[in-house]
């Protein structure tokens, strides 16, 4: 499409507001700049109407779909690189191309636990671009290898670590570069992310946080078995994320609700309740990640409470190992000895002055929910949106095999394994363990509507808005304010793509 001044007004259709309510207005972009406009200002300043209107017969015009934590699509697996870059880089522009289908406009690839020497290089490759007729690649998650081997689901035992020096630790797997102050980082004017989903109780990673989101680095609490204080402390060090809520990590538990308490998480409490006398978590003595691979590799992971089981590759999102629903943290020393744990005093236990936290703007953490009804009960969903609706972001956790028009079969993952794919059931072949998600954004949109009975207008809101106000580019994506970029959905009533814009472009159409 061009126009003679390249104004366009969308007219006839509900535009989704941040707080998630929809109204009836038209929308007027700058179809040459690719950004969104103040109409009453531009006519008169400009003096002109748009040469260009559309009439959307009632739809809902959204901002774009923005999917924060997404492995891989269309048959490309961000966390596979095989030491040609330009392959890598076709990869990632086939998936940019094609995701716009569902309704997808921006997109943070992940990347789950790697042989360290490979993260220099690609997170280098996973700078934020924007290609033509494409979504945009915002950046990159790097989910790992700072994670708890209980809750690692399938990343690599044998790559899992502490950060013995902290911060320093983080520099010398990620690549210093990748981790430099965001101007630094990014490139002219890209909108750029880099998140960082580890575990705050492993060696090393609680330290780290606080400089990691000094430099625009969003930090995620998950594949954890945090306890409520050693979660909050992480939240209060700067954590803005909880990763695939209920996913990797310990069950809620009255006396000690660990990483999912944070959606209830109160600045008003003088001193977080501690379950025991001290904050303890697993140091770097034989019960490191490391060392734990090792062990649990060859005979399984005895944890308190737990029978011994064999560990096989799954889900990331989902428990390998059969664990209570309380941490595990403060197992017996006969357990730990048992499973070669050991623990260390971390930190000493969290004292939350109240009006300190007022004063630092204390804020509960967002959460990422996969909503496709196999990762969580749609009676889940519902809770956690209730407990905390403004922090609620819908996200695929999609493998490569996500493709709408992928057929039910068996398909190649890596490493030699397979998944069958059932619908949007995925798991491992010669298993029934889970391994990862095939929905789209889009359908966890319906399915959030439908689970919760929130309107489509805030259930957009968990897709668009939330996720940019999360990674703080809310000024730019995720919302249909004067400036913005011009990555749009056209959505029937029920939520279903009709096409999609970016930066002011049509960049499909449903036939």
């Amino acid at each position: 499409m061009s126009t003679v001044n390249g104004l366009v007004c969308f007219t006839n259709c509900l535009l989704p507001q941040e707080d998630g309510s929809l109204i009836e207005k038209d929308l007027w972009i700058d179809e040459g700049r690719g950004v969104i406009l103040d109409a009453q200002r531009t006519f008169f300043l400009r003096k002109e109407r748009p040469d260009t209107i559309i009439d959307l017969g009632g739809n809902i015009l959204s901002p774009g779909l923005i999917d924060i934590q997404i492995n891989g699509a269309y048959g490309f697996d961000f966390s596979v690189f095989e030491g040609d870059e330009q392959a890598y880089d076709d990869g990632l522009r086939r998936v940019a191309k094609s995701i716009v289908e569902t309704g997808v406009t921006s997109l943070v690839p992940t990347i789950v636990t790697q042989e360290r020497s490979l993260y220099p290089t690609l997170l280098r490759l996973l700078r934020p671009a924007s290609h033509p007729n494409s979504a945009t690649l915002l950046g990159w998650h790097a989910e790992g290898p700072f994670i708890e081997m209980a809750k690692r689901g399938a990343h690599t035992p044998s790559f899992l670590m502490s950060a013995q020096e902290g911060f320093k630790t983080f520099e010398d797997v990620y690549g210093a570069e990748n981790l430099v102050e965001d101007e630094d980082w990014l490139m002219g004017d890209a909108v750029g992310v880099r998140m960082v989903t580890a575990a705050p109780e492993v060696t090393g990673v609680m330290e780290a946080i606080e400089i990691l989101t000094k430099r625009g680095i969003a930090f995620s609490i998950g594949h954890s078995i945090a306890t409520s204080d050693i979660a909050t402390a992480a939240v209060t060090r700067g954590a803005c994320l909880i990763t695939h809520l209920f996913n990797a990590m310990p069950q809620l538990h009255h006396r000690d609700p660990s990483i999912i308490g944070l959606l209830g998480l109160s600045p008003h409490l003088a001193s977080p309740f501690t379950p025991l006398a001290t904050n303890s978590f697993f140091g770097s003595g034989p019960g490191s990640p490391k060392s734990l691979s090792r062990s649990s590799s060859r005979a399984g992971l005895r944890l308190k409470g737990a029978k011994s089981v064999t560990v096989s590759a799954a889900s990331e999102a989902f428990d390998e190992l059969e664990t209570p629903p309380q941490s595990p943290m403060f197992a017996s020393a006969k357990n730990n000895k048992q499973g070669g744990l050991s623990r260390v005093d971390a930190i000493p236990p969290l004292t939350l002055d109240p009006v300190d936290a007022r004063k630092n703007d204390f804020e509960r953490p967002f959460y990422e929910m996969i909503v496709d009804g196999i990762h969580s009960h749609p009676n889940s969903v519902r809770l956690a949106y209730s407990a905390f609706p403004e922090g609620c972001i819908l996200i695929t956790d999609a493998m490569k095999i996500l493709d709408p028009k992928l057929h039910d079969g068996v398909h190649e993952w890596r490493d030699g394994k397979r998944f069958v794919k059932e619908g949007e059931k995925l798991y491992l072949e010669g298993t029934n363990t889970l391994a990862g998600s095939v929905i789209t954004l889009d359908k966890c949109v319906r399915n959030f509507s439908r689970f919760t009975g929130a309107s489509i207008g805030q259930a957009l809101r968990c897709a668009t808005f939330n996720p940019a106000k999360c990674l703080g580019i809310e000024n730019k994506k995720g919302t249909l304010r004067p400036g913005a970029d011009a990555d749009l959905v056209v959505l029937d009533r029920e939520g279903k793509v009709q096409s999609t814009w970016v930066k002011g472009k049509q960049v499909w159409k449903r036939i």
